[in-house]
């Protein structure tokens, strides 16, 4: 009975890998990928890649082998999004908590880190292809030196694609994105409002360009007294000759007496620092200060293993319209076949939300 078992998964397997098989499944899946293409596509998905580690043990393979296997199954879906349409994919690939992991795996994760992402971005793989460029978050400061020059090389090679994007989170936990995002609007809101640029042709500037030439210059008329005072004071007497020079002093200098003017522009100068009001930071100011800030909102979110919580991931980008999907197999058995339902549902949700919201929208014109 068992030998019948075994000849029957044998047999197939060889039918699966036969080449009109694999040519007739390559088909249906390009098939199936032009029809999704034809409904609503999300722009921003996010995975966390669960269970390698159980795949591995389930079919008595060494733990690193699980997780090679799970980067097969990440390249696999890689595909599948960008052929879709998706632009942005966002990966939990490494958590700050997997550091508590023994030496061994941590070691083997930091080298497949290496590795993959180097297979990832070269000329001609997948990335080149669909023109997606790497992006890391998370902690830098964490990864070895050695691991970042791999990775910064990865990111190099990809950074002039500009059509679709890989978000790797590695090592990444929400909390720590979140507090990031706080320290960072508390740095920009601690900072004065820089004041606006003069401008050198403006009003006041010509203004008080004129009023200090009128001020520099003296009158010919001022001339003229001044000798006529210095001939009189030949034949007069010495007191005649002080009031004579305190005439002179007093014609000569006709602004010694007047109030001294302030310029507005000078004034503007000691006007006192102004801060930003903290009343205006709001949810989008916090968003602005996220590591996944240029990408657009998350649309779907799925996490595999049966595994039914976040695991400190993306718990910012999670708002009211993204969908949550927990499945039970294990990533490295995730494929088009297990994605394609989760994409279809998704389709559908969001086309009864337009429907909804073009509902409300005629009930409020009538």
């Amino acid at each position: 009975m068992g030998g019948d078992s075994i000849h029957n998964s044998r047999m197939r397997q060889w039918f699966a890998s036969s080449p009109p098989v694999t040519w007739g499944i390559r088909q249906l899946r390009e098939l199936l990928i032009g029809a999704l293409r034809q409904g609503p596509i999300p722009q921003h998905v996010a995975f966390v890649m669960d269970g390698n580690r159980r795949f591995a043990r389930n079919n008595h393979l060494e733990t690193v082998e699980g997780h090679n296997l799970g980067f097969e199954a990440l390249a696999r879906i890689l595909e599948v999004c960008y052929k879709s349409g998706v632009k942005v994919v966002t990966v939990y690939a490494f958590s700050i908590e997997n550091f508590k992991r023994s030496k061994y795996e941590v070691d083997a994760l930091m080298e497949m880190a290496k590795t993959k992402l180097t297979q990832l971005s070269q000329h001609g793989a997948l990335l080149d292809r669909y023109g997606a460029s790497i992006r890391i978050l998370g902690q830098r400061e964490m990864v070895r030196p050695d691991v970042l020059e791999r990775v910064d090389a990865a990111i190099k090679l990809t950074e002039k694609n500009t059509r679709c994007i890989l978000n790797v989170c590695f090592p990444y936990t929400s909390r720590e994105e979140i507090t990031g995002a706080v320290q960072k609007t508390v740095s920009d809101f601690s900072k004065p409002i820089p004041p606006p640029l003069k401008r050198p042709f403006s009003e006041t500037h010509i203004t008080r360009n004129l009023r200090a030439q009128t001020n520099n210059s003296v009158p010919e008329d001022a001339h003229s007294q001044n000798s006529v005072s210095r001939s009189a004071s030949t034949s007069s007497s010495k007191s005649s000759q002080d009031q004579a020079h305190d005439s002179s002093s007093a014609d000569a200098d006709p602004e010694s007496s007047a109030p001294t003017l302030v310029d507005p522009a000078d004034a503007h100068d000691k006007i006192r620092e102004v801060y930003p009001d903290s009343e205006s930071i709001t949810a989008e100011t916090l968003t602005a200060n996220m590591l996944t800030a240029e990408a657009p909102p998350l649309d779907l979110l799925v996490r595999t293993s049966g595994v039914q919580r976040l695991s400190d991931f993306m718990l910012w980008q999670c708002h009211q319209t993204t969908s949550i999907v927990f499945l039970d197999c294990l990533w490295p058995e995730f494929d088009l076949w297990e994605f394609l339902p989760v994409l279809v549902e998704w389709q559908w949700q969001r086309k009864k939300q337009l429907e909804n919201a073009r509902g409300r929208l005629r009930d409020k014109e009538d």
